[in-house]
């Protein structure tokens, strides 16, 4: 198994950090916080801090560190840099999961009880004590509270039940599931499990009707707000959306807090300066994070974000530039515009998968897609070294999905089944299904007489070169008499559309080469906003069948596996279990790629210090959150 898909399953762990016997004379704090009226920094600290050993070095403090966001929808770069506080995370190798805001566990015989224990003296950026009552009050008032959760997110749901919490003390915190879930600690790691420790209850609760009876006043205050659950989320925000940083007076455990009017629709910078109650300091007693302020610029632009970073104004980022294309140029402008390339290893498994929607709303459309000979014949259509040598110059090899040939749940078929291009067979296998009659220019017919034409949107701001790879695949289908339009639509408006399941297919990054038990939504109906392949199919996952659409048997029969792969305590039984999954997905054939991704580059201002060389490229990771981006620091 990779350095970068190891799980680690532990009964006890103890402290996930280096600890150092620092008397409280020996805490230090940044010069920006000095004279503010604060209380002195050993106060501002809990009892314990986590104490951080530099990657490098002890670092100093000051600066402000550029980076951008594409568009009024890419809160996750926020996410993925500052905002990723949970319970445990990552190694910074991805290789285990270590304490995070829990300074240490405990778990009972059978993988269904959790213990953790807080940091005494912990506090939330505005200086109130953060406590075991603040993960009770998500589990009781939020979790099981129906109007804020119709459906609770499946990740606190075990053998049809929700998760329950029990207080001990002011520090520790028992959270039980009505079977065993031996991946519970795991999940806690990953980027949309924070919400144990994301609302913190003194603040948030006046948002709740339980503890403001007076509650309707402000809901009939606020814009566009009908009920207490917007309103609740519009001041207290949610994790993977843009109101989690557009509140100012939110509390909260990151590093760096937004200012001003964050992050909202027609932003064009924001601004977060540091937390002066955070948690962590290094091995010499300075409280994190190093840098002062973090500065997001807006563009919509992916080009324009290029742009900024050869002229060098971006101090440290991948995201939206680390097309392999894009290597060259900023290999070019390095020395000139004071910066050094970073490699991004990435843990994908397709740098570009074509999701045909399985769901479709048309049933003739959905008779179409649900012929696998048809996606067969899809998938062989394409000439895939084309795609890889004209849009990704020849880095990569053709590929479909699944883990890498390096991870131990390699599976060939899954990997590579119908890559080869072979127009001929295509064609015979259409004609085979019953689509043999074309219309006047070429296109083949559905039985209602409507031409064969995939019409699909794609983000391209993130990713432009999907839109060069969709035109190439076009003339490619051409070829077996299948039309394909594309458009370039923003990022909020291709998800609205895929969540409406509106779309005739979706082209999406695919996941699960190094990570595929932490990501494996192209295999299993799963992701509200990434298996697009059935969104309907997730709805009645998530739902315990009372929304959404039943899936095929296939699927229904792999998402039963999947509990079974939560519930494992055994990490050897769980591969086996997951080994069944991806056979399963590899007969069905649901979903195809382009290429293996290959590894992406990122730039970082030659004087960043602490940042490493090469760092793992993952959603689940999610990077570069878990190299802890508070210990970076600028060099005289």
């Amino acid at each position: 198994m990779t350095k970068f898909s190891r799980l680690t399953s532990l009964a006890t762990v103890a402290l996930g950090a280096l600890l150092y016997p620092l008397s409280l004379a020996a805490y230090q704090d940044a010069p920006m916080l000095q004279g503010k009226g604060l209380p002195l920094v050993a106060e501002r600290l809990p009892d314990q801090p986590e104490v951080i050993k530099p990657l490098q070095e002890v670092g100093s403090y000051g600066g402000t560190m550029r980076r951008f966001l594409s568009g009024s929808n890419d809160h996750n770069s926020i996410l993925r840099f500052g905002g990723r506080q949970g319970l445990t995370r990552w190694k910074a190798d991805f290789s285990q999961v270590i304490p995070n805001v829990a300074e240490s566990w405990e778990l009972n015989d059978d993988s269904s009880e959790f213990t953790f224990h807080l940091r005494k003296g912990m506090k939330w950026s505005d200086g109130h004590p953060f406590t075991a009552d603040d993960i009770v009050f998500f589990v009781d008032d939020l979790l099981h509270n129906k109007d804020f959760y119709p459906n609770p997110p499946a990740r606190y749901v075990i053998a049809g039940e929700t998760m329950t919490a029990e207080k001990i003390d002011d520090h520790t915190v028992t959270l039980k599931f009505a079977a065993s879930y031996g991946t519970f600690l795991t999940e806690l790691a990953t980027p949309l499990a924070q919400e144990p420790v994301l609302w913190a209850k003194h603040f948030c609760q006046q948002y709740h009707p339980d503890y403001n009876s007076d509650i309707q006043s402000l809901i009939d205050a606020a814009e566009a707000v009908d009920d207490w659950p917007s309103l609740f989320r519009l001041n207290c925000g949610e994790v993977e959306a843009p109101n989690r940083w557009s509140n100012a007076d939110r509390p909260t455990l990151d590093p760096w807090v937004v200012t001003g009017d964050g992050y909202s629709a027609g932003t064009t910078q924001v601004i977060m300066e540091r937390n002066p109650y955070f948690w962590q300091v290094d091995t010499a007693g300075n409280q994190l994070p190093y840098v002062d302020k973090l500065q997001w610029g807006v563009s919509q632009d992916a080009q324009a974000i290029l742009l900024e970073a050869i002229a060098g104004n971006i101090d440290m980022q991948a995201r939206r530039i680390s097309n392999p294309a894009n290597k060259p140029v900023l290999a070019e402008n390095a020395e000139k515009a004071g910066y050094k390339l970073y490699e991004r290893i990435s843990a994908n498994s397709n740098i570009m998968a074509i999701h045909l929607n399985q769901t479709h709303k048309d049933p003739v459309m959905r008779e179409l897609i649900r012929n696998k000979n048809v996606r067969i014949a899809l998938s062989i259509g394409m000439d895939r070294d084309e795609l890889i040598d004209i849009v990704w110059q020849g880095q990569g090899e053709p590929w479909q999905i699944g883990p890498s040939k390096s991870h131990v749940l390699y599976n060939e078929q899954l990997g590579t089944q119908h890559t080869e291009y072979d127009p001929d067979k295509a064609n015979e296998l259409l004609d085979a299904a019953g689509y043999a009659d074309k219309n006047n220019d070429g296109i083949r017919l559905l039985p209602n007489g409507k031409p064969i034409i995939f019409n699909v949107n794609y983000a391209g701001v993130e990713q432009p070169e999907w839109g060069d790879a969709l035109e190439i695949i076009r003339e490619q289908w051409s070829e077996i008499g299948i039309g394909v339009n594309s458009s370039s639509v923003e990022r909020s408006i291709n998800y609205s559309r895929g969540e409406a399941n509106e779309h005739d297919f979706m082209v999406w990054g695919a996941p699960g080469g190094l990570d595929p038990t932490l990501s494996p939504r192209d295999v299993l109906a799963v992701h509200p906003q990434a298996s697009w392949f059935g969104i309907p199919w997730v709805r009645w996952y998530l739902s315990g069948g009372t929304e959404g659409e039943e899936p095929s048997e296939s699927m229904k029969t792999r998402l039963d596996l999947y509990n079974a792969f939560k519930a494992e305590a055994d990490p050897e039984k769980g591969l086996d279990i997951f080994r069944e999954i991806h056979q399963m997905a590899a007969d069905e054939f649901e979903v195809f790629g382009i290429s293996t991704a290959s590894s992406q580059w990122g730039v970082v201002n030659a004087k960043l210090r602490n940042v490493p060389e090469s760092l793992p490229g993952s959603w689940m990771y999610p990077d570069p959150a878990p190299t802890l981006p508070q210990q970076y620091f600028y060099a005289d």
